[in-house]
């Protein structure tokens, strides 16, 4: 310090009074830059030791010594909190030694990237007919892979079947290569989405594919049945006496079940899951409270999509009573009674379009003599809980039709 300022004193120009008014300016900027240098190699050897003691911590978890890990993952956690976000393992996590570098494989990810292509070109051809997948063991019997292309085609028709159990196909997929590559032939999943969504999916943009348009887009599900439970505190009559007054807890449930070709089922009742979702597997059911009709999708400019219903009660022919036949009776005026449902659809959690929200319900009787119909809406509040899916297995073990 003392040799920098007397070596400024000494320099032309400078005058006794500017050296007492202006400070060093040189000897200020060198001692700056050598603290931050300082702090520098500070700060970095302090996170290249937390970063050792996390990676050493990774290799205790993963050889089982839980303890030991805990107290590695405390100690660089004490040097750099955030030590976790900036380690790039530029060693191996798997704990085998110090310096050894974390390479990718491009070529891997770039066959990973279209896996359907890169499996399409591993395919082997044998007498000039394309084998989609080879026995693993010898046997006498005759393989699948014999079999043409389009038998198999069919054959994995009858596995997404007309319930569109589109994940058993995905399941399917898993075999083989081959069989991943029937799973994405576009034109299963071109019958699947015109099933749910008729002539308004006939242009596949903005998807790139049909299998994209059906995982992303709107839709109701078939492999289940969407369920609600409504709880209510109810009021009782007064005891004769009139001490004490009785209170009732009321407990009811909600079934709806949709199906690919249009047809959808509601249920109201107080008997639990265990019981009713069985019967809900066929529209063919003998419940008496069951109502049936049609339900139909639509997407509003907002992107909200909604669910729209109209059911019935099941129509029972009632046998004729020939014991009051030759009795007058009073005539009643005949009428037919229909329920209007809209819900929207929505997804909750790590499910997808797993749940239906209440929009609008309402009563319609239409008077067969005089043709009119008077309207009834009911106000949707606490009551109409919110229906989440729940998927049952049944429903799809079986296929009765092909796609």
């Amino acid at each position: 310090m003392f040799r920098a300022q007397w070596m400024f004193e000494l320099a032309p120009g400078v005058s006794s009074s500017n050296l007492e008014n202006r400070p060093c300016r040189a000897a200020r900027g060198c001692l700056q830059k050598t603290a931050a240098d300082t702090k520098g190699k500070q700060e970095q050897a302090k996170e290249e030791k937390a970063r050792e003691l996390f990676l050493k911590a990774v290799e205790e978890e993963q050889n089982g010594a839980l303890y030991e890990a805990i107290k590695f993952y405390r100690r660089a956690m004490q040097l750099v909190p955030d030590i976790e976000f900036k380690i790039t393992y530029t060693r191996s996590p798997d704990g085998d030694g110090v310096g050894n570098s974390y390479i990718e494989d491009n070529d891997d990810d770039s066959k990973m990237a279209d896996l359907l292509s890169y499996f399409q070109q591993q395919l082997t051809f044998q007498e000039s007919v394309l084998k989609l997948c080879q026995p693993e063991l010898e046997s006498s019997q005759t393989h699948i892979s014999v079999l043409p292309m389009e038998v198999l085609m069919y054959i994995f028709r009858w596995v997404v079947s007309s319930d569109l159990d589109l994940r058993s196909l995905e399941q399917l997929s898993l075999v083989c290569r081959g069989f991943y590559i029937c799973a994405r032939d576009p034109e299963i999943w071109r019958l699947a989405c015109l099933k749910v969504w008729g002539r308004s999916c006939i242009k596949l943009v903005p998807y790139t594919s049909w299998r994209e348009m059906f995982l992303e887009r709107p839709r109701v599900r078939f492999d289940g049945v969407y369920i609600s439970k409504t709880t209510y505190i109810r009021q009782g009559e007064q005891s004769l006496d009139g001490f004490y007054r009785a209170w009732h807890q009321v407990e009811y449930y909600r079934y709806i079940r949709f199906f690919p070709d249009g047809h959808v089922m509601m249920l109201t009742t107080p008997e639990e899951p265990q019981s009713i979702v069985p019967r809900l597997r066929t529209r063919n059911t003998r419940t008496d409270a069951i109502l049936l009709g049609h339900y139909r999708l639509s997407q509003d400019t907002d992107n909200q999509t909604k669910v729209f219903a109209v059911i019935t009660k099941k129509k029972e022919e009632k046998p004729l009573d020939y014991k009051y036949r030759y009795f007058r009776r009073v005539p009643v005026q005949e009428a037919d009674q229909s329920f209007h449902v809209g819900l929207q659809l929505c997804s909750s959690g790590h499910q997808r379009f797993n749940k239906l929200i209440w929009i609008h319900h309402s009563c319609h009787i239409t008077y067969k003599s005089t043709g009119e119909t008077a309207v009834s809406a009911f106000e949707i509040d606490k009551m109409y809980t919110p229906l989440f899916f729940a998927r049952v297995r049944s429903y799809t073990a079986f296929s009765e039709r092909p796609l």
